[in-house]
């Protein structure tokens, strides 16, 4: 699996989220998990990862979001 975005922001995170569905491409979100144990202070992101395959048009689906 491949990262197209990395955030702390779970609103921006729900927005890729949203985006990547209504693509159709098929992703997992990495580190939910950590990120809760640690208290939601921001020191570990959570990375939204998808099939090598479709990176490119998983990177396209998001080009209009700022990083971060």
């Amino acid at each position: 699996m491949e990262e197209v975005f990395r955030t702390n922001d779970l609103i921006k995170l729900s927005y890729v989220e949203h985006l990547l569905q209504e693509a159709g491409i098929d992703y997992f979100v990495a580190d939910q998990h950590i990120s809760a144990v640690e208290g939601n202070i921001g020191a570990f992101p959570r990375r939204v990862m998808v099939k090598e395959a479709v990176k490119e048009h998983a990177l396209a689906a998001l080009a209009g979001v700022e990083k971060g």
